[in-house]
This record gives structure tokens, sequence and C-alpha cells, in this order.
């Protein structure tokens, strides 16, 4: 048995005999996308988001809703000794009759808007869902990266021992220990540098997921989740990504914006109603002290006819952000095809790149035990078996990263497409539906407590 095989296996007898008991308790990719679904900060705030954007509903529709105040005063003055105390209070009642559909189009604009929210808290979900699992994999290829440089290390550092052993016999010289000896030392600083990244993605992994990183299972790509052919996935990206939609619902509230802004040429019919009591009193007495009722009812008409250009410039204005909310949704659709396309090239080039990684291992393998024969009887130098060893460590880094691109790039497929949610993924976790808290709200006439209680 050859040197490296002597050391291979017990490596390989040690490792499995340490993983095996945590294997049970490891964490999922599923798992760590349900802690992300739940935990994630910049997820929150963008369901917080939402949850602004429903008010917005309720304001557009107090402007049809009547106005009710109270008002009271009180005065007193003094005239040439004569102190005269004055009051009133009443109540009064405002309830606008029509005002040009300007309320209707308001409405209909906020709940577009409201819409447009909803898919683009779901478009956020796509990211982070993507990301949670790009982050997952990543943990997993920079430990085995780091693994495999910690592996190259002990070998190399075995070569420095073996190339000095055969310099003190005359089998060896001077320069094979000094090329041993660098190469122990570069993979001792790709060694650090490879912990420093596991530090790294760890940290990214906790920031997006909200948890630290234990034990992670391999995970493997969505191959049931994929269409056929990218033909088929650009058209399912166009026809449901929640970009596209939300586009096309920020484009009705536009529409219905320049509505409403043409509203303010039309006539406005406000009804009014009151009801208010005045007193006076005086000392000495006048004739005049006493107190009255008074109570009135009317409607008023108001018919625009110079705003000052105000108006005008802001119907022009609407209707520029209507051409723009057009030209966006252009942007979202190109957006969207080239995701998809840049995923499932992405995913195509890993799979290619995995089968012929491996291929490398193999034949890497098979030269490096050759070369260590041949060295051993005296046909190859040090500098051949290191050369060879970093073939095969390259060669495995290769197939460890093309194993993580292979995943990542399935997930990405699927979040390009529009498909990447909890509730496809099967994730165990409660689904927030932003409609709870809209139909809370939508309809409420008064009441300062969120539906949460604060």
């Amino acid at each position: 048995m050859s040197f490296y095989r002597r050391l291979l296996v017990p490596l390989i007898a040690t490792s499995a005999l340490i993983a095996s008991p945590a294997v049970a308790s490891a964490e999922s990719i599923l798992g760590a996308l349900a802690k992300a679904y739940q935990n994630n900060s910049t997820l929150n705030a963008e369901r917080a988001g939402v949850r602004v954007t429903d008010e917005s509903v309720a304001i557009a529709k107090s402007g049809m809703r009547p106005r009710v105040e109270a008002t009271a005063s009180a005065g007193y003055t003094n005239n040439d000794g004569l102190d005269i105390r004055t009051g009133q209070f009443g109540i009064s009642l405002t309830q606008p009759i029509f005002d040009g559909f300007q309320t209707r189009n308001n409405v209909q604009a906020a709940e577009s808007g409201v819409r447009a929210a909803n898919e683009a808290l779901r478009n956020q979900e796509l990211d982070i869902l993507f990301n949670a699992a790009s982050a997952y994999m990543d943990v997993i290829r920079d430990r085995q990266i780091a693994a495999l440089r910690a592996q190259n290390l002990q070998f190399l550092e075995e070569q420095v021992r073996s190339s000095r052993s055969r310099f003190e016999v005359g089998e060896g010289t001077r320069t094979d220990v000094a090329q041993a000896e660098a190469n122990r030392q570069a993979a001792l600083a790709q060694l650090s540098a490879a912990r420093a990244s596991v530090s790294s993605q760890a940290a990214i992994y906790q920031q997006i997921i909200g948890d630290k990183p234990g034990e992670l299972k391999m995970a493997n790509p969505l191959v049931k989740f994929l269409p056929k052919s990218m033909e088929s996935a650009i058209s399912v990206g166009l026809s449901e990504h929640p970009v596209i939609i939300a586009r096309q619902h920020q484009i009705d509230a536009a529409s219905f914006k320049v509505k409403s802004s043409e509203g303010a040429f039309l006539p406005q019919v406000t009804g009014s109603a009151g009801l208010s009591h005045n007193y006076t009193n005086s000392t000495p007495g006048l004739s005049s002290d006493g107190s009255s009722d008074q109570a009135t009812v009317g409607l008023k008409l108001t018919v625009p006819i110079y705003q000052g250009g105000l108006a005008s410039a802001t119907v022009r204005q609407n209707k520029e952000s209507l051409g723009q909310a057009r030209i966006y949704l252009d942007v979202a659709r190109d957006q969207v095809r080239a995701a998809v396309v840049s995923a499932w090239t992405q995913y195509q080039a890993a799979r290619e790149s995995l089968v012929a990684n491996r291929e490398v291992v193999q034949a890497a393998q098979l030269a490096l035990n050759g070369v260590i024969e041949e060295r051993n009887v005296g046909q190859r130098t040090t500098l051949d078996v290191l050369n060879a060893q970093a073939d095969v460590i390259t060669a495995k880094i290769n197939v460890v990263s093309a194993e993580r691109d292979i995943v990542v790039a399935s997930y990405a497929i699927l979040s390009a497409m529009g498909r990447l949610s909890a509730t496809r993924l099967g994730l165990q976790v409660a689904e927030y539906k932003p409609q709870e808290h809209y139909k809370a709200v939508k309809d409420k006439w008064y009441g300062l407590r969120t539906p949460d209680g604060r």
C-alpha cells in the first residue's frame, strides 16, 4: 500500500466516526430556509412596510366620510367698569357629497398599491429564500474546502519529513527539501484563508437565517420543481414572477391617480349641519343679556375656474408617472428573462463541470499514486509529487464548488421563475398572510390600536 493510501484511509475512517453521531441532528436546507422565513430582519421589515401600505386604503376612504367637530369659546370684556362675559359652544357636521370622483379613484389607487406591495413582499421572500439557500451551500462548500486544505497540509508535512529523511541518507537533494517546505508553507496560508472564509460565511449565514450554522446536511438540487426547458422557465417567469405582477398593479395605481387629479376640475358639493348655543352676561345686567340657540343646514357648491395651474401640472405629472410605470414593466420583463437564462445556463454548466471534475479527480489520484511510486524508485522527483498533489486538491475543490453551484443554480431558476416560496417548498412554518391585516384595517372608521394590540 502506498504512503498516500496509508495516510488517507485512517483519515477517512476517523472522519466517519466523528461525523456519524451528528448526522441525525444535522440541519437540512429546508429547515434553514424555514428559519430564514421566520427570523430574517429584512423580510420582517418588508412585512411591516406592507402593513403601512394597508392603511393607505383606509386613509383614501376617509375622503367621503363625515367630519364632526365640537367648538367652544369664552370671552371677557371690561368696558368702563362694565364686565361682559360671552360664550359660545356648538357642534357641526360636514359631509362631502360629490368630489369629482377623487375619493373613488384614490381608493382604487390605494388598493392597487396594496396589491403591488403584496407582490413586492413575495419578491422579497424569493430573494431571502434564495440567499438563505446560497448561504447554506456556501458554508458547506467552504467547510469542505477547509477540510481538503487541512488534508493537503498533512500530506505536505509528511512530504517535508520524507524529503529530509531522503536527504539525510543521500537519496534526495536540498532542493527537494526546500520545494517541499515551500509548498507546506503555501498550504498553511491556504488553510488559514479557507478557515477565515468559513468564519465569514458563517456570519453571513447567521445574518440571513438568524441562527449560527451547526452540522449541515448536503442538499440536493430542486430537480423535481424545474421545467423541462429554458423556454418553459422563461414563459413561467414572465407570467408568474411577482416583480412583473407588482409592476402591473403599479400601472393601475398610476392610472387611477391620473383620474383622481382630473377630478380637481369638476364641481365639489358638500353638505353641512350645525347646532350652537350663545350667551352673554354682564354686571350690572344689560338689556341684551341672555342666551340663544341656532341650528343650520346647508349645501355648498364649489365650481373650480382657475387654480393657478396647480391642477393642470398635477395631471401632467401623474400622466408622466403612468408612462414611467409602463416602461418599468418592460424593464421587469427583461430582468426576469435575463435572470432565468443566467440561472439555467449556470445550472447546466455546473452539471457538466461536476461530471468532468469527478473524472479529473479519479485521473489525478491515479497519477499521484503513480508519481509517488515512481519517486520511491528514483524515477520522479519530489517536485513531481508536489505538482501531482496540487492537481488532486484543485480537482477536489472544483468538485465541491460544482456541487454547490448545481444546488444554488436550481434555487436560482425557481427564484427567477417566481416559484421559490415556502408553500411550494413545503417548509414547516406558518405562512405569513398579509391579507389578514389588510382586511382588519381597510374599513376601520376609528381606533388608535393596531390589529396586534399596539
